[in-house]
């Protein structure tokens, strides 16, 4: 199944580069190549015969509609521009005769045009016959895969199982051992001196190999951050040299093999696969290593106990071992066309085998597992979740199925389950790794760093779009990972790149074409522009609008301004890289305003308001205002409401709307000073020239006050037999008012004692009978009568 998986990514590969590299001079030759080719698909589809290839079929029909989609997608400029031209021309006249040059011209380019409409109309009737093609052969071969699974032959354990196949390998055995032989006769051949360089050369692979996984250890040790971007990029670099290794071992023994031989193709093609099925193997050994890392513990990426990791650290290299060799075998018995019942023996064996192997491998770890719960640091090892619980338990169904399955004699299906297992353990191995080290890239580079002292607004947009290349990273991962697990239930890898080809084309919606590559223009526009926008908010805000002559809420409010338009334009500009200009929006507008009718009243009201704020600016940032019950200072003015802040420190949201229809007191509107008032009552027989200089003395000795407009003390007139003396100041700010007057009263009452002045009580009476009296009935009442001792004076 990987074979057949790889091979299909190789061949979707090259068949999408074909028409990149294939330029066919004449496009008559080739639409006839491929209507004979799609000709020869159709005939081959109506009576399928059981060998069919019908993964290469498939891929020659794919290459085929690809070839004359590209075929048309040329021949159709060259046709509008000879449709141009006529157009130019205009229509021939019918009073009287065109020149000769224009009509011979006219002519020329109809017969052009006719020409070229016939080739296109039929390379668009080939590429659409293609997908056809294709679309049948992928529904024979799930009707077949679904027909394989259900067949049934001899249990292995049957005596009729092997006598089949031992009178079909006398059979095999002529092309099989033509095939050794060659390869015998080639290692003869072989010299000294090759042997010697052969030797030299794994010896110098081997000591590479283990510099350089020294050089990465102190590498990603010494440049990369402290974290677990080290292990996981470490883990990468083994996983990389483990390929490099297996690869280079295999590219060895075959240019040793080919050094004083010219094999023929047979020979020639399984040495050139057996240098791939190397990097799988070096692949999966390396995957499994860096993964249980039993040689560095504090180095190993998942949660693994040490008793585990070291006692399977030989498993993915048995794994390897298993995996390549089972898939060499079918390569070579596919090389000679061996017999059905052959074939058929040779999987159950290699099935069984590998089943046998993840068996025994998942049988050891859980008894290691189980073993190393009972040691005393088993509590510092989280637990395992219940969805890993959930998937080994499948697992274990799996291959218990699968197993006994081949031992029946259904050896499709067992082999299928078999394969299906391992490919999903490298899959999601490989799948975790990946999570890991981009979850870790993001993280380690892009994130602020956790010894830096955040500031707001500096790291905080690093932190999310790190979170966000994260997320969107990983999901990329686990989508291929769950498309590269179920490929084998559905369509293969090449009918998925070949969708994902298709996909390029994008979605019409109406009469704009949305495509993929326009979206991620139309994304990086908006990222850029908005990341523009903000940083020459920022830069007019701390550089350039402080030089002007405009105050705080006025800049303030520039800057909000130009951030809305910015914004707009930023937007009008994205939609513009998608294609939707800004005539097409009428729709937009038009729903919008159905959504205005059922309820979007308030926010538009609320939007409009607040333009109204910043652009008449009534109310700015800082001022003082009192609305209703609300009464603070104006923080900020957003697109919806604007932010109050109240005495304690909290903050009222307040949409913008009420500000523009209802009544707003702005203390610091028309002048941003504070007054500063005290009345002051004393007695008739107070001297008022004394009081006076009294009172203005202490405005004028406090720091706050202002000198201009210069402060009064006034006499209001006599109320309730008390003279009412009104001193009035100003101060910097509405805010200081209320600090200053309680200063200034402490001061007149500290000065009005040191003067001796009397000082006004309130009109109170004190009622005191020396025995008891009824208040009701007697008349005398009022002879009791005392003064009440002089209370402290109240302002």
């Amino acid at each position: 199944m990987w074979a057949r998986i790889l091979a299909g990514l190789l061949l979707c590969l090259a068949v999408g580069w074909l028409p990149a590299q294939a330029q066919t001079p004449n496009p008559d030759d080739t639409l006839d190549q491929l209507r004979q080719q799609i000709e020869t698909l159709q005939k081959g589809l109506a009576n399928p015969t059981p060998g069919l290839d019908l993964l290469a079929w498939r891929g020659t029909a794919l290459a085929a509609q690809i070839q004359a989609q590209e075929v048309a997608d040329q021949l159709a400029p060259q046709l509008d521009s000879v449709q141009a031209r006529l157009a130019e021309l205009g229509t021939p006249p019918t009073d009287k005769k065109e020149a000769p040059d224009i009509a011979s011209l006219r002519t020329q380019l109809d017969k052009s045009r006719n020409a070229l409409d016939a080739q296109v109309k039929l390379a668009r009737l080939l590429a659409v016959e293609g997908e056809q093609v294709a679309a049948q052969i992928s529904t024979l071969r799930r009707s077949q895969f679904q027909a394989e699974l259900g067949a049934r032959t001899a249990s292995i354990l049957a005596p009729p199982f092997w006598s089949e196949l031992r009178d079909n390998v006398a059979a095999d055995a002529g092309r099989l051992g033509g095939l050794l032989g060659e390869l015998g006769r080639a290692l003869g051949k072989a010299s000294v001196g090759v042997w010697l360089g052969m030797a030299v050369a794994l010896c110098a692979v081997v000591l590479v190999r283990r510099k350089l996984a020294a050089g990465a250890m102190h590498l990603v040790a010494t440049r990369v951050p402290g974290g677990r971007l080290r292990r996981s990029l470490f883990a990468v670099l083994r996983i990389a040299l483990s390929v490099l290794a297996w690869g280079a071992i295999a590219l060895v023994l075959r240019q040793g093999l080919e050094w004083n031989s010219d094999l023929s193709t047979l020979p020639h093609t399984l040495l050139i696969s057996s240098v791939g099925l190397a990097c799988f193997g070096g692949y999966v050994a390396g995957l499994g290593r860096a993964l249980l890392s039993p040689d560095r513990p504090t180095w190993r990426l998942p949660p693994l106990p040490d008793a585990v990791a070291s006692g399977m650290g030989r498993f993915p290299l048995v794994m390897a071992l298993v995996t390549t060799a089972g898939w060499l075998a079918e390569r070579l018995y596919a090389l000679v066309n061996a017999s059905l019942a052959t074939t058929v023996a040779l999987n159950c064996i290699l099935a069984l085998a590998l089943g046998l192997t993840m068996v025994m491998g998942v049988l050891r770890a859980e008894r290691l597992r189980r073993l190393s719960a009972n040691e005393p640091d088993a509590a510092k090892m989280p637990s395992r979740p219940l969805w890993l619980s959930v998937v080994a338990l499948l697992v274990w169904l799996a291959l218990a199925g699968s197993v006994v399955g081949l031992l029946l004699g259904y050896v499709a299906l067992g082999g299928f389950v078999v394969r299906q297992v391992a490919w999903f353990a490298i899959v999601s191995s490989t799948a975790y790794l990946l999570v890991l080290l981009i979850d870790d890239m993001c993280m380690g580079w892009l994130a602020s760093a956790p010894e830096l002292t955040p500031t707001p607004g500096s790291w905080r947009m690093r932190d999310q779009l790190a979170v966000l290349v994260s997320g969107i990273g990983r999901a990329l991962v686990a989508l291929v990972a769950l498309v590269l697990v179920l490929s084998p239930f559905g369509d293969g890898p090449p009918e998925l790149l070949h969708r994902a080809t298709l996909f390029g084309d994008g979605l019409a919606i109406g009469e704009v074409q949305v495509r993929p590559a326009a979206v991620l223009l139309a994304l990086s526009v908006l990222v850029l522009g908005l990341l523009l926008v903000r940083l020459l908010k920022r830069w007019l805000e701390g550089h350039f609008l402080p030089t002007t002559s405009l105050d705080a809420g006025m800049q303030m409010s520039a800057s909000t301004l130009f951030g809305y338009g910015g914004a707009v334009l930023v937007v009008a500009l994205a939609m513009s890289a998608v294609g939707i200009g800004l005539e097409r929006v009428a729709w937009v507008a038009s729903a919008l305003s159905v959504g205005i009718g059922f309820g979007l009243q308030a926010v538009v009201q609320n939007f409009v308001s607040g333009l109204i704020l910043l652009a008449e600016r009534p109310v700015k940032v800082g001022d003082w205002v009192v609305l209703g019950t609300v009464e603070g200072d104006i923080r900020r003015i957003n697109v919806r409401a604007t932010e109050i802040q109240m005495s304690d420190r909290s903050t009222v949201i307040v949409p913008n709307s009420e500000f523009i229809t209802k009544t707003v007191r702005n203390i610091t509107h028309a002048s941003p000073q504070g007054l500063v008032q005290i009345k002051l009552p004393m007695p008739l027989d107070t001297d008022v020239q004394q009081v006076y200089d009294l009172l203005l003395g202490a405005f004028r000795d406090h720091a706050e006050v202002q000198s201009s407009p210069a402060p009064s003390v006034a006499l209001d007139g006599i109320d309730n037999g008390k003279l009412v003396f009104n001193a009035t100041a100003y101060v910097g700010s509405p805010r200081m008012a209320y600090g200053v007057r309680s200063d200034v009263l402490f001061e007149v009452l500290k000065r009005l004692r040191e003067a001796k002045l009397p000082m006004s009580h309130p009109s109170t009476m004190l009622l005191r009978q020396d025995g008891p009296v009824d208040l009701l009935s007697s008349p005398s009442v009022a002879d009791k009568v005392q003064p009440p001792p002089e209370p402290p004076f109240t302002a």
